[in-house]
């Protein structure tokens, strides 16, 4: 089995509860929103650049 998946398989919510507060100590409540912008702002760019990925493919046919 993979180990990965026995390690990270089973989160629970009072884990999931500890990994936010240790988040919150280690980048501060002023640095959570930008970083979450800025993760936002490269899922969309992601998205942008697989469907123009998409587009080029469909106008080869």
């Amino acid at each position: 089995m993979n180990s990965l998946a026995i390690h990270f398989g089973f989160v629970s919510g009072p884990q999931i509860a500890i990994i936010v507060v240790v988040i919150l100590l280690l980048f501060g409540g002023k640095k959570i929103p930008e970083l979450m912008k800025g993760l936002g702002g490269g899922i969309k760019e992601f998205k942008n650049a697989a469907k123009e990925d998409d587009d080029k493919l469909e106008d080869k046919k």
